[in-house]
């Protein structure tokens, strides 16, 4: 059979193939599952994350952590209600609630600065693993400039696959957990493996079972300059991210990437895919790596440095009913599920990073005058340059 004819064979079929008619799904449900391994302090071991928390760093405390969301086109019958049946290794419980924020009135906010203080300050970024810094870095943002539009040469900026999930205001009728009505935390025996169940009063029923589970701690520690993980067996890749500061106005940024990245919207779940392909560009370090050295001169100009680490992990989906193997069919999906995981930690890298004693009195009695002399009404010219930088770049 020649080509031509082979093509004139299959193109009936592939085009009733592509006259399908697909319906979106009436509901969507999204389990978002984190293993956190909080902030870890040299010389302190698990005890970091720990003041962290009575510090008021909540976020930097370890543990599991969990984002239940039930998005559907259906109104309620009545007041919304929605719970999650978990499996008995949750140990949570049989359900857990999924309940419909109230909606607030937003406050608008004026994008123009005014009288107030135009953003000043610059940040210095760096990237790659090694002892020494690239050739053409750092290259310096200054937060003025950008917020005129004058933008640094040779900086670039990378687009980051994010999937959108079931959210308040893009669902006709939505749910979630956590929430007030059971502000419970997430045992650190807890599994996910098992028979889940959705119900409510304005969404189909949804059915699904699990075999993954959240993923291992992510373990970080630093010898020197070198920081270093545990593999994690079911991780895709991992990201790191270090700020720091030497002056009240001058950020170091740099990040485990092999090529330019700010690496802002890479600190959450990604789908594997998408991991993927940072792989290939360099930006993500493949699952198989352990470590990555950060540059001596970022250490020293970083001040106390914070790292922050993520290793993206596997995805679970479902939906309801199969697509027909039959094009001539209508594919009227009832519900899909996405089930995401990813490991978190962060460390800050102590003494390589501490000012010299003669500098440490003056930088704390500079920091200490700059506090008396702010008034809590004006705002911090630097908080707004690095708010023009987000602005700029989409983070």
């Amino acid at each position: 059979m020649s080509k031509l004819a082979f093509v004139l064979t299959l193109s009936p079929a592939l085009a009733l193939a592509q006259t399908q008619v697909v319906k979106p799904p009436i509901a969507q449900y999204w389990v978002s599952a984190e293993t956190a391994a909080g902030m870890s302090i040299p010389g302190m071991g698990a005890m970091g994350a720990g003041m962290m928390g009575m510090m008021g760093g909540g976020a930097m405390q370890a543990g599991k952590r969990l984002l239940l969301q039930l998005g559907s086109q259906q109104a309620a019958s009545g007041a919304p209600r929605a719970a999650h049946d978990i499996p008995p290794g949750m140990n949570m419980g049989p359900q857990l609630p999924l309940v419909t924020p109230q909606r607030e009135r937003a406050e608008r906010g004026s994008r123009e600065f005014g009288d107030r203080e135009r953003p000043k300050g610059r940040m210095l970024l760096y990237w790659g693993c090694g002892e020494s810094v690239r050739g053409g870095q750092p290259v310096v943002l200054d937060f003025a400039r950008m917020a005129e539009g004058q933008m640094p040469p040779g900086i670039t900026s990378r687009r980051v696959a994010h999937a959108s999930g079931p959210a308040f205001g893009r669902s006709r009728t939505y749910g979630d957990w956590p929430n007030p009505e059971e502000p419970k935390a997430v045992p650190e025996n807890a599994s996910l493996r098992g028979d889940h169940l959705v119900k409510g009063n304005y969404s189909p029923e949804i059915r699904f079972s699990l075999d993954k589970d959240f993923m291992a701690r992510a373990e970080l520690s630093a010898n020197g300059n070198t920081l270093r993980w545990n593999p994690i067996p079911s991780a895709t890749g991992y990201f790191a991210m270090l700020t720091g500061a030497q002056s009240e106005n001058e950020i170091v940024f740099w990040s485990s990437s092999e090529v330019q990245e700010m690496g802002g919207t890479l600190m959450d779940w990604l789908p594997p895919a998408e991991v993927a392909r940072l792989i290939r560009e360099k930006v993500v370090l493949p699952p198989s790596s352990t470590e990555c050295t950060v540059p001596g001169e970022v250490v020293r100009k970083a001040g106390t440095p914070m790292v922050n680490f993520i290793a993206y992990g596997e995805e679970a989906n479902f939906v309801h009913p199969p697509r027909p193997a039959n094009p001539k069919l209508a594919w009227e999906q009832q519900w899909t599920v996405k089930v995401r995981f990813k490991a978190t930690g962060g460390l800050l890298l102590g003494d390589a990073g501490e000012p010299r004693r003669s500098e440490r009195p003056q930088r704390e009695e500079r920091r200490q005058e700059t506090r008396e002399e702010s008034q809590p009404a004006t705002p911090d010219p630097m908080q707004e340059g690095v708010k023009a930088l987000r602005g700029i770049f989409g983070r």
